[in-house]
């Protein structure tokens, strides 16, 4: 299993909420399909609402220029668009950080199944029901792969909407991570 359990909040997806939710991702997670799934759907709400987050953060930054809270450094549209590509980013790191965890800890879990099929002196009904155990591992585990297609997808949607929206975007340059994601996505258009 791997040693460390990672904490992921869905900071992205309660946007308008100062309290984010930390979740707690423990094996069980990964061994439960429906809940896995689940958290990578909440996970996901980002994405699926890109167009409207891109204008929420639009107008939130014309707010701060017009009442003064914040000086801004550039063109609102242009602090709005990084302001999300920040959130998209880090939302995308914790999905990943979520799958791999997962994809480990199943990975685990079929290992230790396969050394018990190994084992000497298996009686062979109870080697049977590890084999049929060991089957459906590694179905979850093609299932937890499956979502990393459907990441790449997601990611692919979320940048074309991105960047039909900041058409003059660029990640800075200092943020090594976020100006690779760029580029990986921006070849794929």
């Amino acid at each position: 299993m791997p040693s460390k359990q990672p904490q992921l909040g869905s900071l992205a997806v309660q946007a308008p909420s100062l309290t984010p939710q930390i979740v707690h991702v423990s094996p069980s997670t990964c061994h439960d399909l429906t809940l896995f799934k689940e958290l990578l759907k909440e996970y996901r709400k980002l994405d699926d609402t890109i167009v409207m987050r891109l204008n929420r953060a639009n107008a939130t930054m014309r707010d701060r220029e017009r009442t003064g809270d914040r000086k801004l450094t550039g063109h609102v549209q242009d602090e709005a668009c990084a302001y999300l590509w920040r959130e998209l980013v880090a939302n995308w790191e914790r999905r990943t950080q979520l799958v791999g965890y997962c994809i480990g800890v199943v990975d685990q879990s079929i290992d230790e199944k396969q050394k018990g099929i190994d084992g000497e002196n298996v009686d062979p009904s109870v080697q049977r029901k590890i084999k049929a155990e060991k089957y459906a591992e590694e179905v979850k585990r093609r299932q937890i792969h499956n979502e990393l297609t459907v990441e790449s997808i997601v990611r692919q949607r979320s940048v074309d909407a991105f960047r039909a929206r900041c058409r003059y975007f660029t990640p800075p340059a200092l943020d090594a991570e976020a100006r690779k994601v760029w580029e990986a996505t921006v070849k794929k258009a």
